[in-house]
């Protein structure tokens, strides 16, 4: 059992629902980034997504895309992105972290070496949103083998006929993703998401959350509802672009975290 699948089980137990926090490594810088996930699990985290910073971030809108810029410019390596989640295990041991990103960092460094250091470093589960089921032997079941959970996501377009080859090798949880577009580029409806959610659950006993569209308490009151939980982005980046501190940084992830834990 994963400390994903530890999560949710006890979040199941206490009838409660999921809230994720995205957060991009090194925005705005190493030390800063690492006070803010270190103080994302007092706000209410129950999963910490940590974005591996890319130059070419084809799912992300420019809110997460500029981050993913300021991190880089930084100086933001795969390495450091690795030592953050070796920091934060010093001080937490059981809050799961998803690394987020894309595959081209991860086959520079070699698929094997990047997934014996990925646990080493304390990461749970990835999501590498630019390799399809189809190259399900190039990461996704040599990461399963070495005990980390593979996050697929399922977006408004993957029918019944693709759902199936999603499911297939995904493990921890199914993300839903419920605009079609990028992070950051529209609102997610819950009236719209439930049947969606609805039509997965029906085919996986996977936990399904939901993210893309959600930046208000409220927001994240209303999709958790429907779903297993709620992933909040770019609203939580934005943030931190406008120079908030530490602490509103982490008030502002504690009142969506709440939003999420009331549905």
């Amino acid at each position: 059992m994963t400390r994903i699948d530890a999560k949710f089980a006890e979040l199941n137990a206490a009838g409660k629902k999921a809230f994720v926090s995205y957060v991009m490594a090194g925005d705005p810088d190493y030390d800063t980034s690492l006070e803010i996930i270190k103080g994302l699990p007092a706000a209410g985290v129950d999963i910490i997504e940590l974005g591996l910073p890319f130059t070419d971030p084809m799912a992300d809108g420019p809110t997460i895309q500029l981050a993913g810029q300021r991190a880089l410019d930084g100086g933001m390596t795969m390495e450091q992105t690795l030592d953050l989640a070796t920091e934060f295990r010093r001080v937490d041991d059981t809050t799961p972290i998803v690394l987020m990103g894309y595959y081209n960092p991860i086959y520079s460094r070699g698929v094997d070496r990047f997934l014996m250091d990925a646990k080493l470093a304390g990461i749970d589960g990835l999501i590498v949103v630019d390799l399809p089921p189809e190259e399900d032997a190039e990461l996704c079941i040599p990461a399963q083998a070495a005990g980390l959970n593979f996050i697929r996501l399922a977006t408004p377009t993957t029918d019944d006929k693709r759902l199936p080859k999603v499911l297939q090798n995904t493990s921890g949880f199914v993300y839903y993703v419920s605009i079609t577009g990028i992070t950051g580029s529209a609102e997610a409806e819950a009236t719209n998401v439930g049947p969606e959610v609805a039509r997965i659950k029906s085919k996986t006993d996977l936990p399904v959350i939901v993210g893309f569209g959600i930046n208000t308490p409220e927001k994240a009151e209303n999709i958790a509802s429907v779903a297993d939980g709620a992933v909040v982005g770019s609203a939580i980046v934005s943030q931190i672009a406008e120079g908030k501190s530490v602490n509103e940084v982490l008030a502002f992830v504690k009142s969506l975290a709440d939003g999420a834990h009331r549905a």
